[in-house]
């Protein structure tokens, strides 16, 4: 593992941190991965234009489309780690994921139409891929997509799409094999979400926000052409979006080292009695142990850069940052709230709450990430099976 920078890779921080400054159109108040206010898209749709302008997204995509000649990937987490030490707004919407399936499968036509209209931030994707009983086995989707002349007709339900409700175009898979092919069956397609059987139903949340979303499909026509890869290949598509994922590793460290620095403050204030909460042996200890925590966060997710940069990341890698990350998050998130006292009772929003309440909606959607991007539980069988290579668990 290297840790070490150069003179131009601290030069580019340098630059992307005042761009950042400069132009982003604001920042995240709140904690988690969230849907804009309606008023902010527009803007947002530009400040996505601005940064791929920039070079500072799409890196890695083929010169002919905006990429580098030489996209080394340190840059990339330095803009996911600027981005979010900021707490700007990054891309919105699943526009990574689709890049990734469209630059590894998509055909001519569809990279020629879909890419340039990415990048200008004319298109906002969505992801469609969680369904009731089909999140972190997402082999056991249920929607179906059944082949009629020059289209496909879909007929399912998805759920927890953040962004559905913006979005221009949806990543959706859907099974157009037999169920107990699995993995074999399933098919990915680049959806207009304005086609007729469409419906949307924000999803209210314990956060008080409604930034995820039913997506229900009654007879959605699909033009065959925008299957993306081959059919019954979705699987294999899917699994090349997560590589535009990588900057994801870079930008979780770097919140949690933001957080550490906000606990310690929190803990410096004085208390109802007068006293700082670090006066107290216990809680002196406590965030000692958590600092450790998210300073091992943060090494694993250079590890794991690094590991990228030189081409030797192994399968198991995101799942055991995620891991880490979540669980760290949510103990410093909770600690957050604990050391308000009475005040950690208050609600985000409340003008007598620390913080605008940052400490209480961040603990309150804590637990989504333990479980989005794959139950921390289901994970965990990943790191066994491929990072240790013990047997996999008969299937009942």
């Amino acid at each position: 593992m290297r840790l070490d920078t150069d003179a131009g890779l601290d030069a580019f921080r340098a630059e992307v941190r005042a761009f950042i400054g400069a132009h982003a159109p604001g920042t995240r108040t709140h904690a988690g991965v969230r849907a804009p206010a309606a008023a902010l898209v527009p803007e947002l749709r530009r400040w996505t234009a601005r940064l791929y302008e920039a070079g500072y997204l799409g890196r890695s995509w083929p010169f002919e489309f905006g990429g580098l000649a030489d996209p080394r990937p340190g840059p990339g987490f330095v803009v996911a780690e600027e981005l979010a030490r900021a707490r700007a707004w990054g891309q919105i919407g699943a526009g990574a994921l689709a890049s990734g399936a469209l630059l590894a499968h998509g055909s001519e036509a569809q990279q020629r139409h879909f890419l340039p209209r990415l990048r200008s931030g004319a298109d906002l994707w969505c992801q469609l891929f969680s369904e009731p009983e089909a999140g972190s086995d997402l082999a056991g989707l249920r929607t179906r997509a059944r082949r009629d002349g020059d289209h496909f007709v879909v007929d399912g339900q998805k759920v927890w799409t953040t962004n559905a409700q913006y979005a221009d175009v949806g990543y959706l898979l859907a099974r157009t094999g037999p169920a107990a092919r699995r993995t074999r069956g399933i098919t990915a397609f680049a959806m207009d979400m304005r086609t007729p059987g469409v419906e949307i139903r924000p999803l209210r949340e314990i956060t008080g926000t409604a930034d995820f979303n039913e997506v229900f499909l009654d007879g959605v026509r699909i033009p065959a052409d925008r299957v993306i890869g081959e059919v019954g290949d979705g699987w294999r598509v899917a699994g090349a979006s997560l590589a535009q994922e990588r900057g994801s590793v870079a930008a979780r460290s770097a919140e949690l080292l933001d957080d550490l620095d906000g606990l310690l403050a929190l803990a410096a204030r004085p208390g109802p009695d007068g006293e700082p909460a670090l006066r107290d042996g216990a809680t002196r200890a406590r965030l000692g142990r958590l600092a450790a925590r998210v300073h091992v966060a943060d090494l694993m997710s250079k590890a794991v850069q690094s590991r990228m940069a030189a081409g030797t990341d192994e399968p198991a890698d995101p799942a055991m940052v995620k891991i880490f990350y979540s669980e760290t998050n949510l103990e410093a998130v909770a600690l957050g709230v604990q050391l308000q006292g009475l005040d950690g009772l208050l609600a985000e929003g409340d003008e007598r709450a620390v913080a605008g309440g940052y400490w209480q909606d961040a603990l309150l959607y804590s637990r989504a990430y333990t479980i989005a991007g794959g139950a921390n539980e289901v994970l965990r069988d990943t790191v066994a099976e491929r990072a240790l290579g013990l047997p996999r668990e008969p299937r009942p």
